[in-house]
């Protein structure tokens, strides 16, 4: 499959440089915010990504003022008044939850490099990423509970699977919005830094997780996500086998000769 080919005025953008992928959301004027056109790119570019064997690693950011305002809610509040809300967020979230999934399942690294505002959904594709770096002015909000819904767009599967249910219930429910350095303080953000630094630091990172074998990155990233609702002996056997699927590739003959070799 051919790269998708990004023109200036798509709803999201892809980016290909070496084994790092970077999908740019692209509607600075609304804040990013998700509607069914940009729903239905992410899932195309997402599935791109996920048969790209060169593809290691592939960063979430926003163009404009904010990494992303959550769904669209002129579309969803046209819906609402039209009385037509199941069909318009069902089709919505049909695209945007198959671009979560493919994102958690593929097995490359998932990065989100977050600025300004990241708010509803937009704070679930913040965290529902495998790693996040914000910059300092990074805000949060969890928005859903303010206008009377629950949480979508993968919010709670980011979030509970790393603060655990009370803290998520904290912040969906107690929290008008929190700071990157309260975030990184729970766990959901492995780096924060000043504004002026994110894309420097992001790729910097991307780089850095790049440099791990395909092989490590997939069997790594499946073991993780499947271990908290895995019995010990399952995941014991998983474990088994990931490993030696790795250590059978040239990446793993080549890295522990030059180790093996060092005191000689």
């Amino acid at each position: 499959m051919s790269a998708p080919v990004s023109s200036p005025d798509d709803t999201a953008l892809l980016r290909i440089d070496g084994p790092i992928a970077t999908i740019t959301l692209n509607r600075p004027a609304a804040f990013n915010s998700i509607n069914l056109a940009i729903a239905q790119k992410l899932e195309q570019l997402a599935a791109y990504i996920e048969g790209a064997d060169e593809i290691r690693v592939v960063i979430l950011e926003g163009e404009g003022r904010a990494f992303c305002a959550g769904g669209d809610l002129q579309t969803i509040g046209a819906a609402a008044e039209a009385n037509t809300v199941t069909p318009v967020v069902g089709e919505l979230l049909k695209h945007y939850h198959t671009f979560i999934e493919t994102i958690r399942r593929m097995p490359k690294l998932s990065l989100s490099s977050v600025h300004g505002s990241a708010a509803g959904a937009g704070m679930g594709l913040a965290f529902v990423t495998d790693l996040c770096i914000a910059a300092e002015d990074a805000r949060f909000t969890p928005a859903y509970a303010k206008i009377g819904v629950s949480p979508d767009g993968g919010s709670t599967v980011g979030i509970v699977g790393t603060v655990g249910s009370r803290r998520a219930l904290q912040i969906f429910l107690s929290e008008d919005s929190f700071t990157a350095q309260q975030a990184h303080e729970w766990g959901l953000i492995a780096k924060v830094v000043p504004a002026t630094e994110l894309k420097a630091a992001t790729r910097q990172l991307a780089e850095r997780l790049a440099q791990n074998p395909p092989a490590a990155i997939a069997g790594t990233k499946s073991l993780v996500y499947q271990a908290a609702t895995t019995p010990v002996k399952q995941q014991l056997d998983a474990e088994e086998h990931k490993i030696i699927m790795a250590m059978n590739t040239e990446e793993f003959r080549v890295a522990v000769k030059k180790f093996t070799s060092k005191g000689k």
